[in-house]
């Protein structure tokens, strides 16, 4: 059995629609269904139910609140007032539009790999704390760095709760930490695993080395695609691996923080 775990922000851009008879059993919305990380229900209840309210009263700046306008600001607002009465599809499926999703190619990888990504992948997202990939879930929209009056930052409202059940469920496990810093906001790091890393792209620019940002997150998915086609729960199974856009370990770039268990690797490109 694989021993690793990946930690995967949502996605942007979100796939509409969904199955209207997707079976309750995998739903959110009461108290004695069931998904992956049920225990949070009754925040998840609270945060839609306060986001709807919002919503309706008209009191409050929504642009500022989804960070969107216009035509986008409209597809928010009816999203996030029919959450309850939506479609459901798959949260793999939900942020499949999104460029590091597109990179992993989940439909690409063997039946092997997609049941490692299905059952070790776990989602942050601002409406519903943590997810499993193959949990389902509406159309909606929610920053995990929103401020939402009577609630506030989500990423504080989300972290007792969320950090108690991603603590317990990375226990001794092999971590992939894939988050954006608004992410990582939401999680009191208990460091209940036996080892955590991280990775950075690199390439050279005016001849020095400089972190990738813009176009990181394909470079993510790639990696994400190989750990699970591998089972890469050991760093030297990624020692010899040449990332498919030609980057590679560095060593003498990487650390290792004793205290927190964790790697700081350096993907560094090679020609």
């Amino acid at each position: 059995m694989p021993n690793f775990s990946i930690l995967l922000p949502p996605a942007e851009g979100k796939q509409e629609g969904g199955n209207p008879f997707a079976p309750d059993m995998f739903d959110y919305r009461t108290s004695n269904t069931f998904n992956y990380f049920h225990q949070l229900n009754p925040q998840r209840r609270q945060l839609i139910e306060q986001l709807q309210s919002v919503v309706k009263s008209g009191e409050h700046d929504l642009e500022a609140l989804f960070g969107v306008k216009d035509k986008a600001l409209a597809a928010a607002i009816e999203a996030n007032l029919n959450i309850y009465k939506a479609p459901l599809i798959s949260a793999l499926d939900r942020y499949a539009p999104g460029v590091m999703y597109q990179a992993m190619d989940f439909p690409g990888l063997p039946t092997g790999a997609q049941r490692r990504l299905l059952e070790e992948g776990i989602i942050l997202s601002g409406l519903f704390g943590i997810l499993r990939p193959d949990d389902l879930i509406p159309m909606y929209k929610l920053k995990m760095d929103a401020n939402l009056p009577g609630i506030g930052k989500i990423s504080q409202f989300w972290k007792k709760s969320l950090s108690e059940a991603l603590n317990e469920t990375l226990t001794d496990r092999f971590v992939w930490n894939f988050l954006p810093g608004v992410h990582e906001d939401a999680w009191t790091n208990a460091v209940t695993y036996e080892a955590m890393v991280r990775v950075k792209f690199f390439k050279k620019k005016a001849g020095e080395l400089t972190a990738v940002s813009h176009g990181v997150k394909p470079l993510r998915g790639k990696l994400v695609n190989h750990i699970v086609k591998e089972t890469v729960e050991d760093l030297e199974l990624l020692a010899e691996w040449r990332h498919p856009d030609g980057y590679v370990l560095d060593e003498s770039l990487s650390s290792y923080n004793e205290d927190s268990r964790t790697h700081e690797l350096a993907m560094v490109k090679r020609g």
